[in-house]
């Protein structure tokens, strides 16, 4: 017998099967998570934000600014140039989601030095 993995509040992410954890696996994330924050002072190219983001590949950040795109948190511009411009900017919800990720990215800053072992 299969038992169906349902969730009965679709607002518990401590349920297994709640949709909202694949939106707290999304937010969580390193890269998603300092994606928005470089954003947050306005639209950017890919190039700027690769500059920013040390140390991501160009293909990570491609999958995570569409997965980004995907969710509603980031808005993709294409400008019909020659070269084609595109930039990424922050779409209502992802300055919402912001708020609380600005602050876990000024308290891991403030006390990076309180952490046992290397950093």
């Amino acid at each position: 017998m299969h038992v169906m993995n349902t969730c009965d509040d679709p607002k518990d992410v401590y349920s297994a099967a709640c949709p909202c954890r694949n939106m707290l696996d999304l937010l969580a994330n390193k890269w998603s998570a300092l994606a928005l924050g470089a954003l947050e002072d306005g639209p950017q190219r890919f190039g700027a934000l690769r500059a920013r983001l040390q140390g991501v590949s160009p293909k990570v950040l491609t999958q995570t600014l569409r997965r980004l795109e995907d969710h509603g948190l980031v808005h993709r511009d294409v400008y019909p140039e020659v070269p084609l411009r595109v930039e990424y900017s922050l779409t209502p919800l992802g300055r919402d989601a912001n708020v609380p990720l600005a602050h876990l990215r000024t308290w891991v800053e403030r006390n990076i030095d309180r952490f046992p072992g290397p950093a």
